[in-house]
């Protein structure tokens, strides 16, 4: 399946000056540098004139200084996928890709998104929110589960859980990140993810980790993980799984690009996780392989992405 572009013909000085902002000080700090460094490189070998902007300090005087015409969000986790940037720019009035302010606090917060999905029949794990790890309640009535911050990506702070007696630890361990803590049931099964373009999902890919699960490890320094694509699925099974991530990540305001994150469990069915509305643009991230197989090479993606700022 390849990507249907909107446009063949690019002309490097339609988006006049960029700012690739990136850094920041979430969690996912080192992802977002290695993301923004590639997404600058590629903008610079396309003759686009830009500059990187690293959000840890002074991000408004930075901006007010090179005063760009677009900015493109490098940013993962807090203050980067969770609307703060996004509020930044629009009251700057500085065009951006990507999902706006109410879709990406939405998607950053794990529990108000299941509970958004579930209101309209859209399948996620069982779930629960924990405040505090004196009052578990519900949550142990989940196991086996993950246990993850509500707030936080790239997997940061999550744990499996098998036994009653680890799970206090666990949620003591995820409720150190900002924010309160999930529960989530455990799918025993194979992980999918589907990235989204403009409207269009890309090939999905099927995900076979070393460890337990799909962690920070697996996902951006391990050489050991596999990503199929082909994922394995029929056709019919493929483009069912498609259908869904679109539905999931338009219901919650998204646009622009992302990537929604699925289990299957053993009688075949698809389970919602998360959606990234900034994924990971390293050379272990998975929009660029999945755009790579629709035709789009790294280049013509950052490119791809960047024209979504005038649609949103």
């Amino acid at each position: 399946m390849k990507y249907d572009r909107s446009c063949d013909h690019f002309d490097p000085k339609t988006f006049g000056k960029v700012a690739v902002l990136f850094g920041g000080n979430s969690a996912e700090r080192e992802v977002s540098l290695t993301s923004g460094e590639r997404i600058y490189a590629a903008l610079n070998r396309q003759g686009v004139q830009c500059r990187l902007i690293d959000t840890c300090e002074n991000a408004v005087g930075q901006l007010q200084q090179y005063a760009p015409d677009y900015a493109f969000i490098a940013l993962h986790g807090g203050g980067g996928e969770d609307g703060t940037i996004q509020g930044l720019l629009e009251t700057m009035g500085i065009p951006y890709p990507g999902s706006g302010v109410m879709a990406s606090a939405l998607a950053m917060d794990k529990y108000r998104c299941k509970l958004l999905w579930q209101s309209i029949g859209l399948p996620t794990p069982e779930f629960a929110l924990v405040m505090g790890v004196d009052n578990l309640g519900h949550a142990e009535s989940l196991l086996p589960a993950f246990v993850k911050p509500s707030r936080e990506g790239s997997s940061v702070g999550v744990a499996r859980v098998d036994r009653r007696e680890d799970l206090e630890a666990a949620c003591q361990r995820a409720g150190e990140h900002k924010g309160p803590v999930l529960v989530e049931s455990f799918i025993d099964g194979p992980e999918f993810t589907v990235g989204i373009l403009n409207g269009q999902p890309l090939p999905v890919i099927r995900i076979e980790a070393e460890g337990e699960f799909y962690d920070y490890q697996a996902k951006y320094l391990s050489d050991n993980t596999r990503y199929l694509i082909p994922c394995g699925l029929t056709a019919v099974k493929e483009q069912e799984l498609q259908a869904v991530a679109l539905t999931a990540f338009e219901a919650l305001g998204c646009s622009g690009w992302g990537r929604v994150d699925f289990m299957q469990d053993q009688q075949g069915r698809f389970w919602l996780l998360e959606v990234n509305t900034i994924p990971g643009m390293t050379d272990h991230s998975l929009v660029p392989m999945a755009a790579a197989d629709a035709g789009l090479s790294f280049d013509e993606l950052v490119i791809e992405i960047l024209k979504t700022a005038d649609v949103r």
